[in-house]
């Protein structure tokens, strides 16, 4: 009802009447009333008079009323502790595909290799519940699927000279825009769930200094409104993820790599591993090539850029 009422207050100028507004949804005025008193506590500012209600302004907070395609498969927190974390309670309950978890702050966000992500007010965090129909060895598909429908939005949607750097954060120049976590529950021999969590520096920058960061604010000059980056990106994201067991999604994600033929350094749990990024396979493994000239075959592990793409 809620997503119904703001799109109709959107595509009217000025005061539309509590009895058209009925009318078009087919309910009573006091349940109209209800809602709009509802949208009001949630930060819209819709002018009320006896003649109806006028939209003046709407919160940038992605509410779930405002994705209608995703309306009933989306949560919205304003705080939480990980929307990993919430995520995982629903999948195990039962979430459908493409149900979304966002939060304006999360207190104990986190990073690969358990690092903490740092969820400052302004940024966009959130994460999707997909359900492919992959065996496990082909998950990856999911994973190079978000980033590169992400990586695409950014370019597209707001002309940002974003890369992929292996294995899914934005990076534009050498600076991070945003980083990506993944886990996952599996069911005999298929995929039962891919959680892929993302925090993007949309209109903040972390507070840890060390992090070579950039926000999409600093790059535009500008504030970037959360609800509508949210909304082209899933759009897009459930197009690249429509028959992904069939896609070649590492080839096209290839074409944003900002890795590819750098120096590197791969930094797992277990080792480090530095070398030259050459490629990176069907299985969206990272090939980087040795000094001694052999050929190592990487996973998984946190990627750093070393040295200048060589020509």
């Amino acid at each position: 009802m809620k997503s119904e009422i703001l799109k109709i207050l959107r595509g009217e100028q000025g005061v539309v009447s509590g009895e058209w507004l009925s009318d078009c949804l087919k309910t009573s005025r006091v349940s109209v009333w209800k809602h709009i008193k509802k949208l009001q506590e949630c930060g819209y500012e819709i002018d009320t008079t006896n003649k109806g209600y006028e939209l003046v302004k709407a919160p940038d907070i992605p509410y779930p009323w405002e994705f209608p395609p995703y309306k009933d498969r989306m949560v919205y927190h304003r705080e939480v502790t990980s929307t990993m974390d919430e995520a995982r309670g629903m999948a195990r309950k039962g979430a459908s595909h493409l149900s979304v978890v966002v939060a304006g702050r999360q207190k104990k966000g986190r990073g690969r290799l358990e690092r903490k992500w740092h969820s400052n007010v302004g940024g966009l965090y959130f994460t999707v519940i997909v359900r492919p129909k992959l065996p496990p060895a082909l998950s990856f598909k999911a994973n190079f699927a978000a980033s590169l429908a992400l990586v695409k939005t950014l370019r597209e949607n707001y002309s940002i000279d974003a890369a992929v750097k292996w294995p899914n954060d934005i990076i534009v120049g050498e600076k991070k825009l945003s980083g990506m976590l993944s886990e996952m529950e599996t069911e005999s021999d298929l995929v039962k769930y891919i959680n892929i969590g993302m925090g993007i520096n949309v209109n903040t920058m972390p507070s840890d200094k060390t992090i070579q960061a950039v926000s999409m604010k600093e790059l535009l000059n500008q504030k970037v409104s959360l609800v509508e980056l949210l909304g082209n990106f899933l759009n897009r994201f459930e197009d690249t993820m429509a028959g992904v067991e069939d896609k070649d999604v590492v080839s096209e994600w290839k074409q944003y790599a900002g890795t590819l033929n750098r120096a590197v350094k791969v930094v797992t749990v277990n080792d480090e591993t530095e070398g030259v990024a050459k490629d990176v396979d069907e299985t969206g493994a990272l090939m980087v090539e040795l000094p001694d000239g052999e050929i190592k075959r990487v996973i998984y592990g946190d990627c750093f850029h070393t040295a200048s793409k060589k020509k």
